[in-house]
C-alpha cells in the first residue's frame, strides 16, 4: 500500500476551504508542498498537446499567481525540472512524480496546477486556450472566454488576475 500524503488530511478534503486567505497544495507523495495567498486569481484550462501529456488529462487546468502571493512551505529542494527548447517547462516531485508549480518563464508569477491545490477556494475558471489542439472526445466547457490558441501571456494575466493582482 502506498503511503498517504501526510499534509492532506481526510477532513481536509471534505471540510471545504482550510482558510480563505490562502489555498496549500502538494505533491501526491506530500514531499513538495506549496501556499497561494488570496487574493486569489482564475483558472484557465488549456487543450494544447505538451500540457495534455503533462497533466495525462484532456487538458491542464492552472492558475498563475503573482510571485509575491506564491510560497514553499517544503519539498523545494526535491523537484525535478525539465524545459524545451521552446521554453516550455515542467517541474515534479523526484519521489511521486507529481507536477508541481514552477516559475512562470521571465515574469514574476508562479504557474500552479489546479490539480495540486489540496484546499477548495472560491476559483473560477475563465478561460479555454488552445482549443483548435484539442482531442475531438474533448468537449470542453462552453462559458468563459475561449481561444483557438493563447492571447499574449501579458493578456491572460489580465484576464486571470481581473484587475485584483496588485504587483501589476
Amino acid at each position: 500500500m502506498e503511503p498517504t500524503n501526510p499534509a492532506v488530511k481526510e477532513t481536509d478534503r471534505t471540510a471545504g476551504t482550510r482558510n480563505p486567505e490562502s489555498l496549500r497544495g502538494s505533491c501526491l507523495c506530500g514531499r513538495v508542498r506549496f501556499e497561494v495567498a488570496a487574493p486569489f486569481p482564475k483558472l484557465y484550462q488549456c487543450h494544447c498537446s505538451l500540457c495534455r501529456k503533462q497533466g495525462g488529462s484532456v487538458s491542464n487546468t492552472g492558475l498563475i499567481a503573482a510571485a509575491d502571493r506564491f510560497r514553499w512551505l517544503a519539498g523545494e529542494d526535491g523537484i525535478g525540472k525539465w524545459q524545451r527548447s521552446t521554453g516550455f517547462r515542467s517541474h515534479f516531485c523526484q519521489r511521486c512524480g507529481s507536477t508541481v508549480p514552477n516559475p512562470l518563464r521571465d515574469m514574476d508569477y508562479f504557474w500552479v496546477p489546479a490539480g495540486a491545490l489540496d484546499d477548495d477556494g472560491p476559483l473560477e475558471i475563465a478561460a479555454q486556450l488552445f482549443l483548435e489542439s484539442r482531442m475531438p472526445w474533448d468537449m470542453p466547457r462552453s462559458d468563459g472566454l475561449q481561444y483557438d490558441t493563447a492571447p499574449p501571456m501579458a493578456e491572460l494575466i489580465a484576464i486571470l488576475h481581473g484587475g485584483n493582482d496588485e504587483s501589476q
